[in-house]
């Protein structure tokens, strides 16, 4: 005889007050996808040299423009999921989103960089962030030396895709002066 699991999932508020109880620490690599709470892959070194390498090169050109938001919290309330995304462009604001974490209005650009997580970017979150409407997506494949660029959300997927290789360079929709090579980026 089967036995059925019966999953228990949980509200961004229920997600949020783990966090504040300290249930859930700032030490657990876990993100609410959905209503679970699920593991993160872990980081290693050509991902953490991504992340440092974009956050080295987008400080000085956003600065007073937009805030530079690395691997912090990122509410999608519609889809009860809360993800850490390696680097956001938010909108500025005075008080640098103390109150709450940043949500779809919010972001001008979210950058995901995959080393191992290319699945579970592609096919779980990138339709999450696009449901939600977040305006611009670069998923940052170290693995194939690329970038792929999403804009226009519509539904659960983006209407435009790019994929850019080393010898491109490419700018947030928002801040089209910005302009970063791919290279740059990769190392």
């Amino acid at each position: 005889m089967a036995v059925g699991l019966k999953r228990r999932r949980f509200t961004l508020d229920e997600y949020r007050r783990m966090v504040g109880a300290g249930i859930l620490t700032e030490d657990d690599r876990v993100e609410l996808i959905e209503g679970e709470i699920v593991e993160m892959v872990p980081i290693g070194p050509e991902h953490n040299s991504v992340v440092a390498r974009l956050t080295h090169l987008l400080v000085p050109l956003v600065s007073g423009r937009a805030i530079v938001w690395v691997q912090c919290g990122y509410d999608l309330a519609a889809r009860v999921s809360q993800f850490q995304p390696d680097v956001a462009l938010l909108r500025p604001r005075a008080d640098f989103y103390r109150p709450g974490n940043p949500d779809p209005f919010d972001a001008l650009l979210v950058i995901e960089v995959m080393w191992s997580s290319q699945d579970r970017d592609r096919r779980i979150k990138l339709p999450i962030y696009a449901g939600t409407g977040t305006l611009e997506v670069w998923l940052v494949d170290v693995a194939a030396d690329q970038i792929e660029v999403y804009r226009r959300p519509s539904g659960a997927r983006y209407e435009e895709r790019a994929v850019l290789g080393r010898d491109a360079s490419l700018s947030p929709q928002a801040l089209p002066d910005v302009r970063l090579a791919v290279a740059d980026i990769l190392g």
